[in-house]
Protein backbone atom coordinates (compact mmCIF):
# COMPACT_ATOMS: atom_id res chain seq x y z
CA UNK A 1 0.00 0.00 0.00
CA UNK A 2 3.05 2.21 0.29
CA UNK A 3 4.98 1.71 -2.81
CA UNK A 4 4.97 3.80 -5.97
CA UNK A 5 6.59 0.88 -7.73
CA UNK A 6 6.38 -2.52 -7.97
CA UNK A 7 8.80 -5.61 -9.57
CA UNK A 8 7.34 -8.84 -10.80
CA UNK A 9 8.46 -11.93 -12.61
CA UNK A 10 5.63 -14.18 -14.07
CA UNK A 11 4.68 -16.31 -10.85
CA UNK A 12 3.27 -12.87 -9.34
CA UNK A 13 -0.18 -12.06 -10.46
CA UNK A 14 -1.02 -8.14 -10.16
CA UNK A 15 -4.90 -8.17 -10.42
CA UNK A 16 -7.47 -5.25 -10.25
CA UNK A 17 -7.63 -5.93 -6.38
CA UNK A 18 -3.96 -5.53 -5.44
CA UNK A 19 -4.13 -2.30 -7.79
CA UNK A 20 -7.39 -1.33 -6.00
CA UNK A 21 -5.50 -1.53 -2.57
CA UNK A 22 -1.85 0.30 -3.88
CA UNK A 23 -3.52 3.81 -3.26
CA UNK A 24 0.42 4.61 -4.25
CA UNK A 25 1.44 2.41 -7.05
CA UNK A 26 2.65 3.95 -10.00
CA UNK A 27 4.64 1.92 -12.11
CA UNK A 28 4.35 -1.71 -12.40
CA UNK A 29 7.56 -3.45 -13.75
CA UNK A 30 7.40 -7.14 -14.91
CA UNK A 31 10.97 -8.71 -15.25
CA UNK A 32 10.26 -10.70 -18.31
CA UNK A 33 8.21 -10.18 -21.66
CA UNK A 34 5.00 -11.85 -21.06
CA UNK A 35 2.70 -9.45 -19.12
CA UNK A 36 -0.34 -11.49 -18.77
CA UNK A 37 -0.02 -12.11 -14.99
CA UNK A 38 -0.91 -7.96 -15.00
CA UNK A 39 -4.17 -6.89 -15.34
CA UNK A 40 -3.32 -4.21 -17.67
CA UNK A 41 -6.69 -2.83 -18.07
CA UNK A 42 -7.03 -2.14 -14.55
CA UNK A 43 -3.47 -0.93 -14.51
CA UNK A 44 -4.25 1.92 -17.12
CA UNK A 45 -7.12 3.07 -15.71
CA UNK A 46 -5.83 3.49 -12.76
CA UNK A 47 -3.22 5.16 -14.74
CA UNK A 48 -0.34 3.10 -13.34
CA UNK A 49 2.16 2.19 -16.20
CA UNK A 50 3.08 -1.18 -16.85
CA UNK A 51 6.93 -2.39 -18.52
CA UNK A 52 8.27 -4.86 -19.43
CA UNK A 53 11.77 -5.98 -20.71
CA UNK A 54 11.14 -7.62 -24.01
CA UNK A 55 14.92 -8.44 -25.06
CA UNK A 56 16.27 -9.58 -21.48
CA UNK A 57 15.16 -13.55 -21.69
CA UNK A 58 15.43 -13.24 -25.70
CA UNK A 59 18.32 -15.42 -26.14
CA UNK A 60 17.34 -18.27 -23.34
CA UNK A 61 14.16 -18.29 -24.97
CA UNK A 62 15.77 -18.92 -28.49
CA UNK A 63 17.76 -21.29 -27.23
CA UNK A 64 15.59 -23.28 -25.66
CA UNK A 65 13.45 -23.59 -28.57
CA UNK A 66 16.54 -24.59 -30.95
CA UNK A 67 17.20 -27.42 -28.17
CA UNK A 68 13.68 -28.52 -28.21
CA UNK A 69 13.97 -28.79 -31.76
CA UNK A 70 17.10 -31.19 -31.36
CA UNK A 71 15.26 -33.02 -28.88
CA UNK A 72 12.06 -33.79 -30.86
CA UNK A 73 14.47 -34.68 -34.54
CA UNK A 74 16.52 -37.32 -32.29
CA UNK A 75 14.41 -37.97 -29.18
CA UNK A 76 17.34 -37.45 -26.98
CA UNK A 77 14.85 -37.40 -23.08
CA UNK A 78 13.33 -40.28 -24.61
CA UNK A 79 16.76 -41.90 -24.73
CA UNK A 80 17.89 -40.48 -22.14
CA UNK A 81 15.15 -41.66 -19.70
CA UNK A 82 15.18 -45.36 -21.16
CA UNK A 83 19.17 -45.76 -20.56
CA UNK A 84 18.09 -44.57 -16.53
CA UNK A 85 15.75 -47.60 -16.67
CA UNK A 86 18.48 -50.20 -17.58
CA UNK A 87 17.60 -50.34 -21.16
CA UNK A 88 19.62 -50.27 -24.32
CA UNK A 89 16.44 -49.45 -27.16
CA UNK A 90 18.73 -48.02 -29.99
CA UNK A 91 16.28 -49.37 -32.79
CA UNK A 92 13.31 -47.52 -30.93
CA UNK A 93 14.95 -44.71 -31.19
CA UNK A 94 15.43 -43.54 -35.04
CA UNK A 95 15.53 -39.64 -35.10
CA UNK A 96 15.83 -37.93 -38.64
CA UNK A 97 18.46 -35.23 -39.74
CA UNK A 98 17.11 -31.84 -39.67
CA UNK A 99 19.11 -30.59 -42.87
CA UNK A 100 16.88 -30.07 -45.61
CA UNK A 101 13.95 -29.77 -43.16
CA UNK A 102 11.77 -27.38 -44.01
CA UNK A 103 10.50 -25.14 -40.47
CA UNK A 104 7.63 -22.82 -40.16
CA UNK A 105 8.55 -19.84 -37.34
CA UNK A 106 5.22 -17.61 -36.35
CA UNK A 107 6.16 -14.88 -34.92
CA UNK A 108 9.36 -13.42 -36.17
CA UNK A 109 10.20 -10.86 -33.72
CA UNK A 110 13.23 -10.84 -31.81
CA UNK A 111 12.95 -14.72 -30.20
CA UNK A 112 11.47 -15.97 -33.79
CA UNK A 113 14.18 -14.08 -35.46
CA UNK A 114 17.01 -15.72 -32.94
CA UNK A 115 15.58 -19.24 -33.40
CA UNK A 116 15.39 -18.25 -37.25
CA UNK A 117 19.12 -17.71 -37.90
CA UNK A 118 20.11 -20.11 -35.77
CA UNK A 119 18.30 -23.01 -37.03
CA UNK A 120 19.64 -22.18 -40.54
CA UNK A 121 23.01 -23.50 -39.31
CA UNK A 122 21.78 -27.16 -39.36
CA UNK A 123 20.71 -26.49 -42.75
CA UNK A 124 16.97 -26.47 -42.33
CA UNK A 125 14.90 -23.79 -44.62
CA UNK A 126 13.03 -21.70 -42.28
CA UNK A 127 9.81 -20.29 -43.39
CA UNK A 128 7.54 -17.92 -41.58
CA UNK A 129 4.57 -15.50 -41.28
CA UNK A 130 4.41 -11.92 -38.96
CA UNK A 131 1.34 -9.53 -40.26
CA UNK A 132 3.59 -6.37 -38.59
CA UNK A 133 7.26 -7.00 -40.47
CA UNK A 134 7.91 -6.82 -44.22
CA UNK A 135 8.49 -9.90 -46.40
CA UNK A 136 11.83 -7.73 -47.82
CA UNK A 137 12.81 -7.73 -43.96
CA UNK A 138 12.76 -11.14 -43.17
CA UNK A 139 14.28 -12.06 -46.13
CA UNK A 140 17.45 -10.18 -44.68
CA UNK A 141 17.93 -12.81 -42.19
CA UNK A 142 17.06 -15.84 -44.36
CA UNK A 143 13.11 -16.34 -44.06
CA UNK A 144 10.68 -16.30 -46.54
CA UNK A 145 7.29 -15.13 -45.50
CA UNK A 146 3.85 -17.01 -46.66
CA UNK A 147 0.34 -16.40 -46.12
CA UNK A 148 -0.73 -18.70 -43.14
CA UNK A 149 -2.70 -21.37 -45.61
CA UNK A 150 0.50 -22.24 -47.48
CA UNK A 151 2.92 -22.50 -44.57
CA UNK A 152 0.33 -25.59 -43.16
CA UNK A 153 1.02 -28.16 -46.02
CA UNK A 154 4.68 -27.20 -46.23
CA UNK A 155 6.42 -27.65 -42.89
CA UNK A 156 8.19 -30.65 -41.16
CA UNK A 157 8.49 -28.18 -37.67
CA UNK A 158 6.52 -25.21 -36.85
CA UNK A 159 7.38 -23.01 -33.69
CA UNK A 160 5.43 -20.41 -32.26
CA UNK A 161 6.65 -17.23 -30.77
CA UNK A 162 3.51 -15.07 -31.18
CA UNK A 163 1.95 -12.79 -28.01
CA UNK A 164 -1.24 -14.13 -25.86
CA UNK A 165 -3.71 -12.49 -27.09
CA UNK A 166 -7.26 -13.32 -27.97
CA UNK A 167 -6.35 -14.07 -31.65
CA UNK A 168 -3.40 -16.35 -30.64
CA UNK A 169 -5.59 -18.19 -27.66
CA UNK A 170 -9.42 -18.19 -30.04
CA UNK A 171 -11.48 -16.10 -27.34
CA UNK A 172 -12.72 -14.09 -30.23
CA UNK A 173 -12.61 -13.34 -33.94
CA UNK A 174 -10.15 -10.08 -33.76
CA UNK A 175 -7.30 -8.55 -35.53
CA UNK A 176 -4.54 -11.64 -35.93
CA UNK A 177 -1.39 -10.38 -33.46
CA UNK A 178 -0.91 -6.79 -34.48
CA UNK A 179 2.68 -6.93 -33.34
CA UNK A 180 4.75 -10.17 -32.57
CA UNK A 181 7.98 -10.50 -29.79
CA UNK A 182 8.83 -6.65 -30.65
CA UNK A 183 8.37 -6.30 -33.94
CA UNK A 184 8.23 -2.90 -35.43
CA UNK A 185 5.74 -1.09 -37.98
CA UNK A 186 2.04 -0.16 -39.21
CA UNK A 187 -0.94 -2.36 -37.77
CA UNK A 188 -2.10 -5.27 -39.86
CA UNK A 189 -4.85 -5.41 -41.80
CA UNK A 190 -7.45 -7.51 -39.42
CA UNK A 191 -7.31 -11.17 -40.35
CA UNK A 192 -10.20 -13.36 -38.76
CA UNK A 193 -9.06 -16.45 -36.91
CA UNK A 194 -11.14 -19.79 -35.66
CA UNK A 195 -12.21 -19.36 -32.09
CA UNK A 196 -9.46 -22.54 -31.29
CA UNK A 197 -5.95 -22.02 -30.54
CA UNK A 198 -3.69 -20.77 -33.82
CA UNK A 199 -2.65 -24.76 -34.07
CA UNK A 200 -6.22 -26.31 -33.83
CA UNK A 201 -8.38 -29.11 -35.43
CA UNK A 202 -8.34 -27.56 -38.83
CA UNK A 203 -4.83 -26.39 -38.97
CA UNK A 204 -3.60 -29.63 -38.02
CA UNK A 205 -5.79 -31.22 -40.82
CA UNK A 206 -3.73 -29.07 -43.69
CA UNK A 207 -0.11 -29.79 -42.07
CA UNK A 208 1.68 -32.70 -43.08
CA UNK A 209 1.40 -35.73 -41.03
CA UNK A 210 3.41 -36.38 -38.59
CA UNK A 211 4.37 -31.99 -37.96
CA UNK A 212 6.51 -31.79 -35.21
CA UNK A 213 5.60 -28.89 -33.08
CA UNK A 214 7.01 -26.16 -30.75
CA UNK A 215 5.91 -23.85 -28.47
CA UNK A 216 8.04 -22.37 -25.97
CA UNK A 217 6.20 -19.07 -26.19
CA UNK A 218 2.71 -18.96 -24.43
CA UNK A 219 0.26 -21.91 -23.55
CA UNK A 220 -2.90 -21.58 -25.13
CA UNK A 221 -1.44 -20.59 -28.59
CA UNK A 222 -1.72 -24.30 -29.66
CA UNK A 223 -4.80 -25.51 -28.68
CA UNK A 224 -3.87 -28.48 -26.12
CA UNK A 225 -6.58 -30.88 -27.12
CA UNK A 226 -6.33 -30.47 -30.63
CA UNK A 227 -2.76 -31.12 -30.26
CA UNK A 228 -3.62 -34.22 -28.04
CA UNK A 229 -5.97 -35.68 -30.78
CA UNK A 230 -3.14 -35.37 -33.41
CA UNK A 231 -0.71 -36.79 -31.30
CA UNK A 232 -2.97 -39.67 -31.03
CA UNK A 233 -3.47 -40.23 -34.52
CA UNK A 234 -0.03 -39.72 -36.11
CA UNK A 235 -1.32 -36.48 -37.85
CA UNK A 236 1.19 -34.31 -35.34
CA UNK A 237 4.72 -36.80 -35.05
CA UNK A 238 5.78 -34.82 -31.51
CA UNK A 239 5.72 -32.08 -29.62
CA UNK A 240 7.96 -29.88 -27.07
CA UNK A 241 5.73 -28.14 -24.89
CA UNK A 242 7.49 -25.35 -21.83
CA UNK A 243 4.26 -23.52 -21.99
CA UNK A 244 0.95 -24.69 -20.66
CA UNK A 245 -2.84 -22.97 -20.68
CA UNK A 246 -3.00 -23.89 -16.99
CA UNK A 247 0.54 -24.27 -14.91
CA UNK A 248 1.20 -26.64 -13.94
CA UNK A 249 -1.23 -28.71 -15.90
CA UNK A 250 -3.83 -30.71 -13.83
CA UNK A 251 -4.20 -33.03 -16.81
CA UNK A 252 -1.50 -35.07 -17.56
CA UNK A 253 -2.94 -37.06 -20.80
CA UNK A 254 -0.79 -34.35 -22.85
CA UNK A 255 2.55 -34.05 -20.84
CA UNK A 256 2.50 -37.98 -20.19
CA UNK A 257 2.04 -38.78 -24.07
CA UNK A 258 5.60 -40.37 -25.42
CA UNK A 259 5.93 -38.40 -28.36
CA UNK A 260 5.48 -35.15 -25.82
CA UNK A 261 8.61 -33.44 -24.34
CA UNK A 262 7.64 -31.27 -22.03
CA UNK A 263 8.98 -28.45 -19.57
CA UNK A 264 8.10 -26.36 -16.71
CA UNK A 265 8.26 -22.96 -18.33
CA UNK A 266 12.28 -22.71 -18.35
CA UNK A 267 12.33 -20.72 -21.38
CA UNK A 268 13.65 -17.66 -19.35
CA UNK A 269 15.24 -19.63 -16.57
CA UNK A 270 19.10 -19.24 -17.41
CA UNK A 271 21.11 -17.31 -14.64
CA UNK A 272 22.28 -15.09 -17.80
CA UNK A 273 18.74 -14.17 -18.31
CA UNK A 274 17.26 -13.54 -14.64
CA UNK A 275 20.48 -11.49 -13.63
CA UNK A 276 19.58 -9.62 -17.69
CA UNK A 277 15.85 -9.21 -16.98
CA UNK A 278 16.38 -8.18 -12.90
CA UNK A 279 18.74 -5.39 -14.07
CA UNK A 280 16.95 -4.45 -16.80
CA UNK A 281 13.77 -3.51 -15.01
CA UNK A 282 15.32 -2.09 -12.07
CA UNK A 283 17.40 0.42 -14.28
CA UNK A 284 14.30 1.15 -16.30
CA UNK A 285 11.92 2.55 -13.39
CA UNK A 286 15.59 4.39 -12.12
CA UNK A 287 15.69 6.12 -15.23
CA UNK A 288 12.06 6.66 -15.21
CA UNK A 289 11.98 8.43 -11.71
CA UNK A 290 14.79 10.00 -12.56
CA UNK A 291 13.32 11.42 -15.90
CA UNK A 292 16.27 9.74 -17.95
CA UNK A 293 13.89 8.25 -20.31
CA UNK A 294 11.14 5.49 -20.50
CA UNK A 295 11.38 2.58 -21.82
CA UNK A 296 9.92 -1.21 -22.70
CA UNK A 297 6.14 0.65 -21.58
CA UNK A 298 3.61 -1.79 -22.43
CA UNK A 299 0.09 0.39 -21.90
CA UNK A 300 1.48 3.98 -22.62
CA UNK A 301 4.03 4.32 -25.55
CA UNK A 302 3.28 7.69 -26.00
CA UNK A 303 4.87 8.08 -22.95
CA UNK A 304 8.30 6.68 -24.33
CA UNK A 305 9.02 10.08 -25.64
CA UNK A 306 7.23 12.35 -22.98
CA UNK A 307 10.06 12.07 -20.64
CA UNK A 308 12.43 13.72 -23.37
CA UNK A 309 14.22 17.14 -21.95
CA UNK A 310 13.01 19.02 -24.51
CA UNK A 311 9.18 17.37 -24.72
CA UNK A 312 8.68 17.75 -21.17
CA UNK A 313 7.86 22.08 -21.10
CA UNK A 314 5.49 20.65 -24.10
CA UNK A 315 3.79 18.20 -22.33
CA UNK A 316 3.43 20.50 -19.46
CA UNK A 317 1.47 23.34 -22.01
CA UNK A 318 -0.62 20.81 -23.33
CA UNK A 319 -1.64 19.98 -20.41
CA UNK A 320 -2.31 24.01 -19.30
CA UNK A 321 -4.02 24.61 -22.66
CA UNK A 322 -6.23 21.86 -22.10
CA UNK A 323 -7.34 23.34 -18.45
CA UNK A 324 -7.68 26.89 -19.85
CA UNK A 325 -9.65 25.49 -22.70
CA UNK A 326 -11.96 23.91 -20.07
CA UNK A 327 -12.51 26.46 -17.39
CA UNK A 328 -12.78 28.82 -20.51
CA UNK A 329 -15.46 26.93 -22.07
CA UNK A 330 -16.87 25.84 -18.76
CA UNK A 331 -17.51 22.18 -19.98
CA UNK A 332 -15.49 19.08 -20.48
CA UNK A 333 -17.49 16.98 -22.96
CA UNK A 334 -17.74 17.47 -26.65
CA UNK A 335 -14.45 17.41 -29.28
CA UNK A 336 -11.42 18.25 -28.87
CA UNK A 337 -9.18 19.30 -31.21
CA UNK A 338 -5.18 19.14 -31.09
CA UNK A 339 -3.38 20.65 -33.33
CA UNK A 340 0.65 20.60 -33.83
CA UNK A 341 1.87 23.22 -36.05
CA UNK A 342 5.64 23.16 -37.37
CA UNK A 343 8.43 20.71 -38.55
CA UNK A 344 9.45 19.92 -34.79
CA UNK A 345 6.36 18.78 -33.82
CA UNK A 346 5.59 16.56 -36.42
CA UNK A 347 5.79 13.47 -33.92
CA UNK A 348 4.55 15.20 -30.84
CA UNK A 349 0.64 14.46 -31.13
CA UNK A 350 0.86 10.96 -29.34
CA UNK A 351 2.07 12.19 -26.24
CA UNK A 352 0.40 15.96 -26.45
CA UNK A 353 -2.99 14.30 -27.34
CA UNK A 354 -3.21 12.64 -23.94
CA UNK A 355 -1.93 15.76 -22.10
CA UNK A 356 -4.48 17.87 -23.33
CA UNK A 357 -7.02 15.07 -22.21
CA UNK A 358 -5.64 15.24 -19.26
CA UNK A 359 -5.56 19.30 -18.44
CA UNK A 360 -9.52 19.07 -19.35
CA UNK A 361 -10.22 16.69 -17.23
CA UNK A 362 -8.14 18.13 -14.43
CA UNK A 363 -9.99 18.97 -11.68
CA UNK A 364 -13.28 17.12 -12.98
CA UNK A 365 -14.99 14.36 -10.84
CA UNK A 366 -11.78 11.83 -12.42
CA UNK A 367 -9.00 11.63 -9.61
CA UNK A 368 -5.60 10.59 -10.99
CA UNK A 369 -5.04 11.33 -14.41
CA UNK A 370 -2.02 10.60 -15.76
CA UNK A 371 -1.43 10.26 -19.68
CA UNK A 372 -1.31 6.73 -19.00
CA UNK A 373 -5.01 6.62 -18.44
CA UNK A 374 -6.14 10.23 -19.81
CA UNK A 375 -7.71 8.98 -23.04
CA UNK A 376 -9.45 6.26 -21.44
CA UNK A 377 -10.93 8.10 -19.04
CA UNK A 378 -12.06 11.37 -21.84
CA UNK A 379 -13.90 8.50 -23.81
CA UNK A 380 -15.68 7.43 -20.58
CA UNK A 381 -16.52 11.35 -19.91
CA UNK A 382 -17.81 11.94 -23.47
CA UNK A 383 -14.98 14.11 -24.06
CA UNK A 384 -13.37 13.20 -27.61
CA UNK A 385 -9.71 14.19 -28.11
CA UNK A 386 -8.55 14.38 -31.43
CA UNK A 387 -4.93 15.00 -33.22
CA UNK A 388 -4.12 17.18 -36.57
CA UNK A 389 -1.03 18.01 -38.14
CA UNK A 390 0.56 21.34 -40.09
CA UNK A 391 4.12 21.27 -40.77
CA UNK A 392 3.75 25.16 -41.15
CA UNK A 393 3.55 27.21 -38.21
CA UNK A 394 3.23 31.53 -37.68
CA UNK A 395 5.62 33.59 -36.99
CA UNK A 396 7.64 34.07 -34.90
CA UNK A 397 7.21 30.63 -33.69
CA UNK A 398 7.76 28.57 -37.14
CA UNK A 399 11.39 26.97 -35.70
CA UNK A 400 9.69 25.89 -32.32
CA UNK A 401 6.17 25.17 -33.35
CA UNK A 402 2.97 25.82 -31.98
CA UNK A 403 0.25 23.52 -30.17
CA UNK A 404 -3.46 24.79 -30.57
CA UNK A 405 -6.52 23.48 -28.84
CA UNK A 406 -9.93 23.91 -29.48
CA UNK A 407 -13.53 23.11 -28.54
CA UNK A 408 -15.45 22.24 -31.70
CA UNK A 409 -18.88 24.25 -32.25
CA UNK A 410 -17.76 26.46 -29.80
CA UNK A 411 -15.66 30.17 -29.89
CA UNK A 412 -13.07 28.78 -27.38
CA UNK A 413 -9.74 28.06 -28.60
CA UNK A 414 -6.05 28.12 -26.95
CA UNK A 415 -2.58 28.57 -28.66
CA UNK A 416 0.24 28.11 -27.33
CA UNK A 417 4.15 27.35 -27.26
CA UNK A 418 7.51 27.20 -25.68
CA UNK A 419 10.44 29.34 -25.05
CA UNK A 420 13.27 27.95 -23.31
CA UNK A 421 11.98 25.50 -21.46
CA UNK A 422 8.49 28.13 -20.44
CA UNK A 423 5.20 26.91 -21.51
CA UNK A 424 3.62 30.32 -22.91
CA UNK A 425 -0.20 31.27 -24.19
CA UNK A 426 0.14 33.16 -27.84
CA UNK A 427 -4.03 32.79 -28.40
CA UNK A 428 -7.14 32.52 -26.49
CA UNK A 429 -10.41 32.68 -27.82
CA UNK A 430 -9.51 34.86 -31.03
CA UNK A 431 -7.52 37.46 -29.35
CA UNK A 432 -3.40 37.40 -29.58
CA UNK A 433 -0.25 37.88 -27.12
CA UNK A 434 1.43 40.35 -28.23
CA UNK A 435 4.33 39.12 -25.48
CA UNK A 436 3.83 35.47 -24.68
CA UNK A 437 1.75 34.64 -21.16
CA UNK A 438 4.19 32.23 -19.20
CA UNK A 439 1.53 29.38 -18.42
CA UNK A 440 3.05 28.74 -14.26
CA UNK A 441 2.00 28.85 -11.12
CA UNK A 442 -0.94 30.75 -9.77
CA UNK A 443 -2.23 32.39 -12.92
CA UNK A 444 -5.28 34.55 -12.70
CA UNK A 445 -6.86 35.11 -16.09
CA UNK A 446 -9.74 37.48 -16.46
CA UNK A 447 -11.56 39.18 -19.81
CA UNK A 448 -12.71 43.37 -19.66
CA UNK A 449 -13.83 45.83 -21.95
CA UNK A 450 -10.95 47.72 -23.07
CA UNK A 451 -12.39 50.86 -22.28
CA UNK A 452 -12.68 49.75 -18.50
CA UNK A 453 -9.62 51.50 -17.68
CA UNK A 454 -10.37 50.43 -13.52
CA UNK A 455 -9.78 46.94 -13.81
CA UNK A 456 -5.99 46.75 -13.29
CA UNK A 457 -5.96 49.21 -10.75
CA UNK A 458 -8.96 47.31 -8.71
CA UNK A 459 -6.91 44.15 -9.64
CA UNK A 460 -3.62 46.16 -7.80
CA UNK A 461 -5.71 47.40 -4.77
CA UNK A 462 -6.86 43.57 -4.11
CA UNK A 463 -3.89 42.37 -4.37
CA UNK A 464 -2.35 44.78 -1.81
CA UNK A 465 -5.16 43.93 0.39
CA UNK A 466 -4.42 40.19 0.54
CA UNK A 467 -0.99 40.26 0.42
CA UNK A 468 -0.09 38.80 -3.16
CA UNK A 469 2.06 39.93 -5.25
CA UNK A 470 2.07 40.16 -9.21
CA UNK A 471 4.71 38.56 -10.58
CA UNK A 472 3.67 39.34 -14.28
CA UNK A 473 1.02 40.85 -16.69
CA UNK A 474 0.41 40.49 -19.97
CA UNK A 475 -3.08 41.57 -22.23
CA UNK A 476 -4.17 40.89 -25.63
CA UNK A 477 -5.35 42.09 -28.70
CA UNK A 478 -8.81 43.65 -28.37
CA UNK A 479 -11.53 41.67 -30.00
CA UNK A 480 -15.05 42.89 -30.13
CA UNK A 481 -14.25 45.75 -27.56
CA UNK A 482 -12.72 43.50 -24.98
CA UNK A 483 -9.19 41.73 -24.28
CA UNK A 484 -8.38 39.37 -22.41
CA UNK A 485 -5.41 39.18 -19.43
CA UNK A 486 -3.27 37.13 -17.69
CA UNK A 487 -1.93 37.59 -14.83
CA UNK A 488 0.79 35.77 -12.72
CA UNK A 489 0.31 35.93 -9.02
CA UNK A 490 2.90 34.32 -5.87
CA UNK A 491 -0.54 32.79 -5.08
CA UNK A 492 -4.30 32.12 -5.64
CA UNK A 493 -6.86 34.43 -4.35
CA UNK A 494 -9.56 33.13 -2.09
CA UNK A 495 -11.89 35.57 -3.02
CA UNK A 496 -12.85 36.81 -6.55
CA UNK A 497 -16.05 38.80 -5.67
CA UNK A 498 -14.72 42.50 -5.84
CA UNK A 499 -13.41 42.14 -9.24
CA UNK A 500 -16.35 40.53 -10.63
CA UNK A 501 -18.38 43.72 -11.50
CA UNK A 502 -15.67 45.17 -13.61
CA UNK A 503 -14.98 41.98 -15.79
CA UNK A 504 -17.00 39.64 -18.11
CA UNK A 505 -15.07 36.65 -17.24
CA UNK A 506 -13.09 35.82 -14.70
CA UNK A 507 -10.75 32.55 -13.70
CA UNK A 508 -7.78 30.74 -11.56
CA UNK A 509 -5.82 28.31 -12.58
CA UNK A 510 -2.27 26.75 -10.90
CA UNK A 511 -0.16 25.10 -13.08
Amino acid sequence: QDCDGLIVRSATKVTADVLAVAERLQVVGRAGTGVDNVDVEAATRKGVLVMNTPTGNSLSAAELTCGMILCLARQIPQAAASMKEGKWDRKKYMGMELNGKTLAVLGLGRIGREVATRMQAFGMKVIGYDPVMSPETSATFGVEQLPLEQIWPRCDFITVHTPLLPSTTGTGRVPVWGGLGGSRGSPPAAHGTPRAGLLNDSTFAKCRRGVQVVNCARGGIVDEGALLRALQSGQCGGAALDVFTQEPPKDRELVNHPNVISCPHLGASTREAQSRCGKEIAMQIVDMATGKGLTGVVNGQALSKAFAPQTKPWITLARALGTVLRVAAKQAQGSVQACTLGTPLREAGSYLTPAVAAGVLAGGAQKDVTLVNALLLAQEAGLKVTNTHSDTAPEPDSGSGVLQVSLQGTPHRAAGTVQGSTPVLRELSGATFKQPAPLAGPILIYKAKASELSTLPALLGLLGKVGVQLQSYHSSSVVAGEQWSVVGLSAPLADLSELKPRVTEVFQLNL
